[in-house]
């Protein structure tokens, strides 16, 4: 088989995958699976549910999943008249912890189980559900593939004896969380926000951000119509960076999907460029990150109050965590590419004018990995040291996190060489690179995909193969993703090895030429 054979027949598997995933069959199999952590639609007539359902089929995966520290499942029976009389009293609870408008979003995730259907039966009898309704506490993690027996010994999987109202229940997560919930908690109010600067592990958290914010920027592009004639360019470019470097593998493949049709949904270019938006509108049908994304809340960059952090923090660890994962050889694309997206797409004007003229203010082509992640450490210092001064003057910043040249000695002292401190200006602070280098390697690297790469080794081993992944990210939304671009890559995967490998070998039955000698 020759070489242009196997490239033809790449080109018509690529062509084939990508529209299978977007078939009826391939669309059908999302159909009816339910959101994590659902949107809460205001017009219903009837009352939506906060706690989330879930049955035998999703039920690892959603606890895989979840960026939530705890988890309370409710095995109840629907015919059972005390546990619809219960319901009520778990749901004002779960309305604190649970979707968009939760206080104290991503930290308890709510759940139920209905024993009485025939599918939760194995379910229930590995948690020793003797009565309804029974709540059972513990690690998401450990109810993923796990059981539990009252009989036995200790269990990070408890039984919650005093939850029979609202208030009990609530006291109950309390004093096993050493907090202080209240019902009457407003939001971004009277919040445990997490700020202690030297913990390095909070970082592990902010892959949910990250999803958060590209998800938000995807968005902000479609409603503001920005996909023109002269920017398509570079949100492509952006998109094959995400495609390969994106820390999260939903937004991978729903970038990739997105990728692989662009050309057909965006060819109007007269409808374009007469704002009919043909393109945009056709985008809208596409998940970047998934359909539970955005959620619309935040865990790692959530602030004090609603108007602080959140989007503009997930998108710069976004782009950090971007530049981490790039090689020598990419350095120059990816610092063009993330430079061209913020200067096309980032609707704050003054901080779009700001980035691009630190972006235009490089001289030489970057040669090596290293130099763009130190470059981009740099002018982000640079903003937070420009609105450090901003935010003193107008009282803007937020009181519990204000700007701070970064990191702060505590979470890197290696990175200080001189007893400057962090109150210096970045440019009086002697640094040293070096050891700015390794912290930023490991910080947006290894220690961000920490928990993330725990939860999706869980997936990977429930999944057993392809076809069973597949099914199991279609049994529940927050892990469905779009798999026919997956599917296209992993296949020109192969076979462009399959083509290294036919060219290696035929390379090997030549017969060598003869030396001089």
């Amino acid at each position: 088989m020759s070489s242009v054979t196997i490239i033809t027949l790449l080109i018509q598997t690529l062509y084939f995958y990508s529209n299978a995933a977007s078939s009826p069959a391939a669309a059908a199999i999302s159909v009816g699976s339910r959101s994590l952590l659902r949107s809460i639609d205001g017009d219903q007539s009837e009352k939506p549910d906060y706690a989330v359902e879930l049955n035998a089929t999703n039920f690892d995966s959603v606890l895989s999943e979840t960026p939530a520290t705890y988890a309370v499942v409710e095995f109840f029976a629907h015919w059972c008249p005390a546990c619809r009389n219960y319901k009520p009293q778990y749901e004002k609870v779960a309305k604190i912890f649970n979707g968009a408008d939760a206080v104290h979003p991503g930290i308890v995730l709510m759940t139920r189980v209905d024993c009485a259907i025939k599918i939760n039966t194995n379910l229930c009898d590995k948690f020793s559900v003797g009565h309804y309704p029974t709540l059972l506490w513990g690690p998401p993690s450990k109810f993923v593939r796990g059981s539990f027996d009252p009989n036995k010994g200790k269990s990070e999987i408890l039984s919650i004896d005093d939850g029979r109202t609202a208030d009990r229940l609530l006291n109950w997560i309390n004093k096993q969380m050493s907090r202080s919930y209240h019902f009457d908690d407003r939001k971004y109010e009277n919040d445990q926000l997490q700020k202690n600067a030297s913990d390095i592990g909070q970082i592990a958290r902010a892959i949910y951000d990250i999803e958060e914010a590209t998800s938000t920027a995807f968005d902000i592009i479609l409603e503001h119509k920005m996909i023109k004639p002269e920017t398509r360019a570079s949100l492509v470019n952006f998109f094959k960076l995400l495609v390969v470097h994106h820390p999260s593998r939903r937004c991978r493949k729903g970038t990739a999907e997105i990728l692989v049709d662009f050309d057909d949904i965006s060819v109007n270019k007269k409808e374009i460029e007469s704002g009919g938006g043909k393109g945009e509108v056709e985008l809208r049908h596409f998940d970047i990150c998934g359909k539970d994304v955005p959620r619309g809340y935040w865990i790692f960059c959530r602030g004090s109050n609603n108007e602080t952090r959140g989007f503009s923090c997930g998108l710069w660890v976004l782009l950090h965590s971007l530049s981490v994962r790039v090689d020598d050889g990419e350095s120059q694309v990816a610092f063009t590419s993330i430079c061209d997206f913020v200067h096309n797409f980032f609707v704050c004007e003054e901080c779009r004018q700001h980035f691009y003229s630190m972006c235009s203010s490089v001289s030489s082509p970057f040669k090596k990995a290293r130099e763009f992640v130190l470059w981009l450490w740099s002018a982000h210092n640079k903003v937070n040291e420009r609105l450090m001064k901003d935010e003193a003057s107008l009282e803007t910043g937020d009181p519990e996190f204000p700007k701070t040249i970064w990191p702060p000695r505590q979470l890197c002292p290696s990175c200080y060489q001189s007893n400057s401190g962090e109150d210096s200006s970045n440019s009086q602070i002697d640094w040293d690179h070096d050891e700015v280098y390794k912290f930023l390697m490991e910080y947006y690297g290894k220690t961000l995909v920490t928990l993330y790469k725990e939860k999706e080794l869980l997936v990977e081993r429930r999944a057993g193969g392809l076809a069973n992944d597949l099914i199991a990210s279609a049994s529940v939304n927050a892990v469905v993703v779009p798999v026919g671009a997956a599917l296209a890559i992993a296949v020109a995967s192969c076979a462009f090895g399959a083509l290294a490998c036919y060219w290696r070998q035929q390379q090997k039955s030549r017969k060598p030429r003869r030396s001089w000698n």
